[in-house]
């Protein structure tokens, strides 16, 4: 493609720098922000990151065969640089431009909030395999569409991997792609050249301090995806105030014409809701109104907030024209989610259960549906990410101390902070409400620690690192997955 029609949707463009006549007849047969990987023809994109401003490598790319630059400032090569204001947005619409506008060719279904997105994402995902449709799923847990597996690196992919796999399923037969959209992704405008069919926000709740100033500023970053320009239809979450205020958000945008809001609660008034008629530590069965069509749901998983991600993706659903016999169905067909208050084991008559819960109220959901159904004690193992929001920290300590009987305070990729410094911001919280705890550092210990604690009506919840089949230290992934070293550590006690 000819670099003119590659830039006609980025706004405020210039061209400089030297050998730039004939500009126009650029030809870009590649795009790539990486220096390292630059081939001969290749339409190279600077951007600033937190740590590193790829302008530095913009000679670099010059000399690999770079056929253009993209930057946000003039630099002194002679060489045709494309201006721009925002790189960052200027990589997801020309990336969408040179792979042909995939999402257009799908039906794109964005899910937003703190909490929740990956295990709504695989229930609606369900609803719509269930019906026959053939559907792609990009998240937290990876890429999975066809027989193909991409593992996970961001939760929401940068832009020019994320349109060139978008052009791939559209060519693979997909006509459903539900995404998990973070607050990162819609900072960065990596989804900018999107039209969803719908957007679902979960919840919002303390998290990713570290990178935004505030919970306003994160708030804001996540309104971005339900503007009437981005989709139709938005799945909110009625009983969360956030929820609340993207919807009265949206109907000032939309002033006199529909909304296309739509809320679903199971404390507030709201157009979807459930009556859970029965609940054990395995699941629940549920009632679903949806706009006054209901059915009944059998749900294998437990906790309220499980109740939350089945209403978003089944009100989803619905509103989609999706049948309440494929909804339910759906629904009932998702044992569990990697991860997910995921129920992995049983040891000496205790239960054991792996969770992705990295944030105080996660910590707290996932704690209190276990109590309910905890005969002996609630035993909880987990630590903190290093590197990151340290304002949770002792909040999430406090969480625990309240709701669980003894925990174990270990790492959960420490990165390139001490363990013990990070567990020490957890002791500060936890303090204040128990003493109930021990400090066992390496992780495996820690969890055959726990393991050995078990008795009879105990339950064991491993939080923290959920599916990630690594452990982050000093910027190495070491190969470290929680069901694995709970299957292991069970396998060698001979049961």
């Amino acid at each position: 493609m000819f670099l003119k029609g590659l830039i006609k949707e980025v706004n405020s463009v210039r061209i400089v720098g030297e050998r730039i006549e004939n500009w126009e007849a650029i030809e870009i047969t590649g795009l790539t922000d990486d220096s390292r990987f630059v081939k001969k023809g290749d339409l190279f994109f600077c951007r600033k990151g937190g740590t590193v401003d790829s302008h530095a490598f913009a000679k670099e790319a010059v000399e690999k065969g770079a056929a253009a630059i993209v930057c946000e400032k003039q630099l002194p090569i002679a060489f045709p640089q494309v201006l721009v204001d925002d790189s960052r947005e200027a990589m997801a619409l020309i990336s969408a431009e040179f792979y042909g506008h995939p999402s257009q060719k799908l039906k794109i279904i964005g899910i937003t909030g703190t909490n929740g997105k990956t295990t709504t994402s695989y229930m609606l995902s369900s609803i719509i395999r269930r019906a026959g449709k053939s559907v792609a799923v990009v998240g937290t847990l990876g890429i999975f569409y066809g027989k193909k597996r991409i593992a996970p690196e961001l939760t929401t992919p940068d832009p020019i991997f994320l349109q060139a796999t978008l052009a791939d399923m559209a060519l693979s037969g997909v006509e459903y792609v539900v995404m998990e959209v973070s607050a990162h992704a819609l900072h960065y405008k990596k989804d900018a050249s999107i039209k969803y069919a719908a957007c679902i926000f979960t919840n919002l709740t303390q998290d990713h301090l570290d990178f935004f100033a505030d919970m306003s500023a994160y708030g804001e970053a996540k309104k971005k995806l339900f503007s009437p320009q981005k989709t139709p239809l938005c799945i909110l979450n009625g009983d969360d105030p956030f929820g609340r205020e993207i919807g009265l958000q949206r109907k000032e945008q939309c002033r006199e014409s529909e909304d296309g809001a739509l809320y679903y609660g199971l404390e507030t008034p709201c157009e979807a809701f459930a009556i859970v008629t029965e609940e054990t530590v395995y699941g629940a069965e549920l009632v679903l109104n949806l706009m006054d069509g209901i059915c009944r749901v059998p749900l294998s998983m437990t906790g309220v907030h499980n109740v939350y991600n089945a209403l978003a993706a089944a009100a989803c659903a619905y509103s989609l024209g999706f049948t309440l016999s494929e909804v339910a169905e759906g629904i009932r067909q998702v044992k569990r989610v990697k991860g997910r208050l995921e129920p992995v084991a049983e040891f000496c008559g205790g239960k054991i259960f792996v969770d992705f819960a990295h944030t105080p109220d996660g910590l707290e959901k996932s704690l209190r549906a276990l109590k309910k159904h905890t005969k002996g004690n609630l035993i909880c193992l987990f630590g903190c990410g290093g590197n990151r929001d340290k304002t949770k920290r002792p909040l999430m300590g406090e969480t625990v101390a309240k709701n669980a009987d003894f925990s174990v305070l270990t790492s959960d990729n420490p990165r390139y902070e001490d363990p013990l410094d990070i567990i020490v911001d957890i002791e500060r919280g936890y303090r204040k409400y128990s003493t109930r705890y021990v400090i066992v550092p390496d992780r495996e210990k820690a969890i055959g620690y726990a393991i050995d604690m078990l008795k009879e009506g105990d339950v064991l919840l491993l939080a923290g690192k959920g599916g990630e089949e690594y452990q982050e230290i000093m910027g190495i992934k070491y190969v470290s997955n929680d069901n694995d070293i709970i299957k292991k550590i069970i396998r060698s006690k001979g049961l």
